[in-house]
Protein backbone atom coordinates (compact mmCIF):
# COMPACT_ATOMS: atom_id res chain seq x y z
CA UNK A 1 0.00 0.00 0.00
CA UNK A 2 1.25 3.16 -0.88
CA UNK A 3 1.70 5.86 1.66
CA UNK A 4 -1.05 8.29 2.93
CA UNK A 5 -1.06 11.47 1.26
CA UNK A 6 -1.86 14.10 4.29
CA UNK A 7 -3.62 17.52 3.50
CA UNK A 8 -5.34 19.72 5.44
CA UNK A 9 -8.73 21.94 4.35
CA UNK A 10 -8.89 25.47 4.77
CA UNK A 11 -11.86 26.03 2.62
CA UNK A 12 -15.00 24.41 1.26
CA UNK A 13 -17.10 25.58 -1.79
CA UNK A 14 -20.51 23.40 -2.51
CA UNK A 15 -23.62 24.03 -4.54
CA UNK A 16 -26.58 21.29 -4.71
CA UNK A 17 -30.22 21.60 -6.03
CA UNK A 18 -31.41 22.48 -2.87
CA UNK A 19 -28.35 23.59 -1.29
CA UNK A 20 -26.89 26.60 -2.91
CA UNK A 21 -23.51 26.69 -0.66
CA UNK A 22 -21.65 24.76 1.59
CA UNK A 23 -23.44 26.13 4.86
CA UNK A 24 -26.68 24.89 3.75
CA UNK A 25 -25.14 21.50 2.60
CA UNK A 26 -24.00 21.24 6.04
CA UNK A 27 -27.08 22.05 8.26
CA UNK A 28 -28.86 19.59 5.77
CA UNK A 29 -26.43 16.88 6.45
CA UNK A 30 -26.65 17.45 10.11
CA UNK A 31 -30.54 17.06 10.05
CA UNK A 32 -30.77 21.26 11.41
CA UNK A 33 -32.68 21.96 7.86
CA UNK A 34 -34.21 20.82 4.80
CA UNK A 35 -33.14 21.11 1.12
CA UNK A 36 -34.29 24.69 -0.09
CA UNK A 37 -35.33 25.94 -3.43
CA UNK A 38 -33.23 25.74 -6.04
CA UNK A 39 -31.12 28.85 -7.26
CA UNK A 40 -28.64 29.82 -9.79
CA UNK A 41 -25.30 29.30 -8.53
CA UNK A 42 -23.60 32.93 -7.32
CA UNK A 43 -20.41 33.26 -9.32
CA UNK A 44 -19.68 36.83 -7.96
CA UNK A 45 -16.21 36.13 -8.58
CA UNK A 46 -16.80 36.66 -12.66
CA UNK A 47 -17.41 40.42 -13.95
CA UNK A 48 -21.32 41.14 -14.61
CA UNK A 49 -20.43 40.42 -18.47
CA UNK A 50 -18.82 37.07 -18.03
CA UNK A 51 -21.61 36.14 -15.63
CA UNK A 52 -24.54 36.77 -18.51
CA UNK A 53 -22.75 34.62 -21.02
CA UNK A 54 -21.32 31.34 -18.68
CA UNK A 55 -22.41 28.46 -19.46
CA UNK A 56 -24.30 26.29 -16.11
CA UNK A 57 -20.87 24.43 -15.92
CA UNK A 58 -18.83 27.47 -15.41
CA UNK A 59 -21.04 29.32 -13.30
CA UNK A 60 -21.01 26.08 -11.27
CA UNK A 61 -17.37 25.64 -10.91
CA UNK A 62 -16.79 29.47 -10.36
CA UNK A 63 -18.72 29.48 -7.49
CA UNK A 64 -17.73 26.81 -5.45
CA UNK A 65 -14.35 27.60 -6.26
CA UNK A 66 -15.10 31.26 -4.87
CA UNK A 67 -16.96 29.96 -1.86
CA UNK A 68 -13.65 28.00 -1.08
CA UNK A 69 -11.34 30.48 -1.68
CA UNK A 70 -13.40 32.82 0.96
CA UNK A 71 -13.47 30.53 3.92
CA UNK A 72 -9.92 29.68 3.70
CA UNK A 73 -9.09 33.33 3.90
CA UNK A 74 -6.12 32.76 0.55
CA UNK A 75 -5.47 35.64 -2.20
CA UNK A 76 -7.21 33.54 -5.27
CA UNK A 77 -4.52 34.77 -7.67
CA UNK A 78 -1.26 32.97 -6.19
CA UNK A 79 -3.68 29.47 -5.43
CA UNK A 80 -2.72 26.97 -8.13
CA UNK A 81 -6.28 25.08 -9.40
CA UNK A 82 -7.31 21.97 -10.52
CA UNK A 83 -10.56 21.67 -12.25
CA UNK A 84 -12.28 18.44 -12.57
CA UNK A 85 -14.82 17.31 -14.62
CA UNK A 86 -16.59 13.81 -16.19
CA UNK A 87 -17.81 15.04 -19.12
CA UNK A 88 -17.42 19.31 -19.27
CA UNK A 89 -20.19 20.93 -19.84
CA UNK A 90 -22.61 18.19 -21.83
CA UNK A 91 -25.45 20.44 -23.13
CA UNK A 92 -22.61 22.45 -25.41
CA UNK A 93 -21.12 19.02 -26.17
CA UNK A 94 -24.18 18.15 -27.25
CA UNK A 95 -25.21 20.90 -29.58
CA UNK A 96 -21.65 21.15 -31.24
CA UNK A 97 -22.21 17.87 -32.25
CA UNK A 98 -25.53 18.14 -33.32
CA UNK A 99 -24.97 21.22 -35.36
CA UNK A 100 -21.48 20.01 -37.12
CA UNK A 101 -23.58 16.70 -38.06
CA UNK A 102 -26.50 19.26 -39.43
CA UNK A 103 -25.78 22.69 -39.92
CA UNK A 104 -22.14 23.13 -39.60
CA UNK A 105 -22.12 26.94 -40.74
CA UNK A 106 -24.00 28.06 -38.02
CA UNK A 107 -21.75 26.95 -35.61
CA UNK A 108 -21.32 29.73 -32.69
CA UNK A 109 -18.35 30.89 -31.76
CA UNK A 110 -19.62 31.38 -28.33
CA UNK A 111 -20.45 27.99 -27.72
CA UNK A 112 -17.29 26.58 -28.97
CA UNK A 113 -14.93 28.69 -27.35
CA UNK A 114 -17.37 27.40 -23.80
CA UNK A 115 -16.95 24.00 -25.20
CA UNK A 116 -13.61 23.19 -24.38
CA UNK A 117 -12.77 21.13 -20.92
CA UNK A 118 -10.65 23.99 -19.22
CA UNK A 119 -12.85 26.36 -19.88
CA UNK A 120 -13.87 27.14 -16.19
CA UNK A 121 -10.03 26.99 -15.61
CA UNK A 122 -10.07 30.10 -17.98
CA UNK A 123 -12.89 32.11 -16.96
CA UNK A 124 -11.60 31.72 -12.79
CA UNK A 125 -8.04 32.40 -13.60
CA UNK A 126 -8.72 35.47 -15.35
CA UNK A 127 -11.27 36.78 -13.60
CA UNK A 128 -8.21 36.05 -10.08
CA UNK A 129 -5.25 37.54 -12.17
CA UNK A 130 -4.23 34.12 -11.37
CA UNK A 131 -0.53 33.03 -13.18
CA UNK A 132 0.10 29.80 -11.04
CA UNK A 133 -0.81 26.35 -12.82
CA UNK A 134 -3.98 25.48 -13.81
CA UNK A 135 -5.25 22.10 -14.96
CA UNK A 136 -7.93 20.59 -16.36
CA UNK A 137 -8.92 16.61 -15.11
CA UNK A 138 -11.29 14.09 -16.62
CA UNK A 139 -11.48 10.74 -15.31
CA UNK A 140 -15.12 9.59 -16.35
CA UNK A 141 -16.95 8.31 -13.66
CA UNK A 142 -14.30 8.82 -11.42
CA UNK A 143 -13.56 12.15 -12.15
CA UNK A 144 -13.65 13.44 -8.57
CA UNK A 145 -11.27 11.28 -7.08
CA UNK A 146 -8.67 11.93 -9.53
CA UNK A 147 -9.18 15.51 -8.84
CA UNK A 148 -8.42 15.00 -5.45
CA UNK A 149 -5.64 12.84 -5.92
CA UNK A 150 -4.42 15.04 -8.10
CA UNK A 151 -4.45 18.37 -6.20
CA UNK A 152 -3.35 16.44 -2.33
CA UNK A 153 -0.12 15.41 -4.30
CA UNK A 154 0.30 18.80 -5.80
CA UNK A 155 0.11 20.32 -2.26
CA UNK A 156 2.27 17.67 -1.01
CA UNK A 157 4.92 17.39 -3.73
CA UNK A 158 5.05 21.46 -4.06
CA UNK A 159 4.44 22.43 -0.42
CA UNK A 160 1.81 24.93 -1.23
CA UNK A 161 -2.39 25.18 -1.16
CA UNK A 162 -4.25 24.09 -3.92
CA UNK A 163 -7.84 24.49 -5.20
CA UNK A 164 -9.57 21.58 -6.71
CA UNK A 165 -12.87 22.61 -8.02
CA UNK A 166 -15.40 19.26 -9.29
CA UNK A 167 -18.52 19.66 -11.42
CA UNK A 168 -20.32 17.99 -13.58
CA UNK A 169 -23.95 19.35 -15.43
CA UNK A 170 -27.25 17.09 -16.18
CA UNK A 171 -26.44 15.21 -19.61
CA UNK A 172 -28.76 15.63 -22.64
CA UNK A 173 -29.13 14.25 -26.41
CA UNK A 174 -27.73 11.21 -27.07
CA UNK A 175 -24.52 12.04 -24.61
CA UNK A 176 -27.17 12.36 -21.79
CA UNK A 177 -27.88 8.91 -22.24
CA UNK A 178 -24.99 7.29 -22.36
CA UNK A 179 -23.24 9.18 -19.60
CA UNK A 180 -26.69 9.26 -17.29
CA UNK A 181 -25.87 12.50 -15.00
CA UNK A 182 -29.20 13.73 -14.09
CA UNK A 183 -28.48 16.76 -12.28
CA UNK A 184 -25.82 19.32 -11.51
CA UNK A 185 -23.46 19.38 -8.32
CA UNK A 186 -19.95 20.89 -7.71
CA UNK A 187 -17.52 21.09 -5.30
CA UNK A 188 -14.44 22.97 -4.21
CA UNK A 189 -11.95 22.60 -1.50
CA UNK A 190 -8.76 24.54 -0.57
CA UNK A 191 -6.40 21.49 0.30
CA UNK A 192 -2.91 22.99 2.49
CA UNK A 193 0.29 20.25 3.01
CA UNK A 194 0.37 22.50 6.80
CA UNK A 195 -2.17 22.94 9.29
CA UNK A 196 -2.55 26.68 9.65
CA UNK A 197 -5.91 27.89 9.63
CA UNK A 198 -7.26 24.46 9.03
CA UNK A 199 -9.55 21.64 11.49
CA UNK A 200 -9.46 18.83 9.48
CA UNK A 201 -7.00 16.71 8.22
CA UNK A 202 -7.35 14.09 5.03
CA UNK A 203 -5.07 11.18 4.75
CA UNK A 204 -5.58 9.84 1.66
CA UNK A 205 -4.50 6.17 0.47
CA UNK A 206 -4.95 4.52 -2.98
CA UNK A 207 -5.99 1.25 -2.57
CA UNK A 208 -7.04 -0.91 -5.19
CA UNK A 209 -9.87 -3.03 -5.08
CA UNK A 210 -11.84 0.15 -3.73
CA UNK A 211 -15.46 -0.08 -5.64
CA UNK A 212 -17.39 3.31 -3.88
CA UNK A 213 -18.95 4.20 -0.75
CA UNK A 214 -22.32 2.59 0.86
CA UNK A 215 -25.57 4.06 0.58
CA UNK A 216 -25.79 6.63 3.39
CA UNK A 217 -29.25 6.11 4.41
CA UNK A 218 -30.63 9.45 3.30
CA UNK A 219 -32.86 9.76 0.46
CA UNK A 220 -31.32 13.30 -0.31
CA UNK A 221 -28.03 12.67 0.26
CA UNK A 222 -27.98 9.13 -1.82
CA UNK A 223 -29.94 11.01 -4.81
CA UNK A 224 -27.43 13.78 -5.25
CA UNK A 225 -24.74 11.07 -4.21
CA UNK A 226 -25.73 9.28 -7.75
CA UNK A 227 -27.02 12.22 -10.22
CA UNK A 228 -23.64 13.16 -11.36
CA UNK A 229 -19.94 11.63 -10.85
CA UNK A 230 -18.59 14.93 -9.22
CA UNK A 231 -21.55 14.25 -6.84
CA UNK A 232 -19.45 11.09 -5.44
CA UNK A 233 -17.91 13.84 -3.22
CA UNK A 234 -20.86 13.55 -1.35
CA UNK A 235 -19.83 10.99 1.15
CA UNK A 236 -16.82 12.79 1.77
CA UNK A 237 -18.81 16.07 2.59
CA UNK A 238 -21.31 14.54 4.53
CA UNK A 239 -18.35 13.03 6.83
CA UNK A 240 -17.00 16.71 6.92
CA UNK A 241 -20.19 18.66 7.93
CA UNK A 242 -20.27 15.77 11.08
CA UNK A 243 -17.01 17.08 11.96
CA UNK A 244 -16.23 13.57 13.20
CA UNK A 245 -13.62 11.39 12.30
CA UNK A 246 -14.19 8.91 9.59
CA UNK A 247 -13.43 6.75 7.25
CA UNK A 248 -14.83 6.33 4.05
CA UNK A 249 -14.45 5.18 0.43
CA UNK A 250 -14.59 6.64 -2.89
CA UNK A 251 -13.78 5.87 -6.34
CA UNK A 252 -10.98 7.50 -8.41
CA UNK A 253 -9.03 7.26 -11.38
CA UNK A 254 -9.74 4.14 -13.25
CA UNK A 255 -7.93 0.97 -11.72
CA UNK A 256 -6.71 3.51 -8.48
CA UNK A 257 -9.07 3.75 -5.17
CA UNK A 258 -8.74 6.25 -2.85
CA UNK A 259 -9.31 5.37 1.16
CA UNK A 260 -9.68 8.86 2.88
CA UNK A 261 -9.42 9.20 6.67
CA UNK A 262 -10.55 12.07 8.07
CA UNK A 263 -9.01 13.98 11.18
CA UNK A 264 -10.20 16.37 13.42
CA UNK A 265 -8.31 19.00 15.19
CA UNK A 266 -9.00 18.81 18.85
Amino acid sequence: MSPALSVWVSGIGLWAPGAGDWHAFRDIAAGAAAPGENARPVADVLPPNERRRAPESVLLAAAVAGQAVRMSGRDAATLPCVFASAHGDQVITDYMCETLATAPRELSPTKFHNSVHNAPAGYWTIATGCHAASSAVSGGEEAFGAGLLEAATLAVADDRDVLLASYDIAGTGPLGSMTSTTGPFAVALVLSPRAEGAAVRLDITPERGNSGSDPMGDGWLDGLSASNPSARAVPLMRALALTRPAALRIAAARGLDLHIDIGVAA
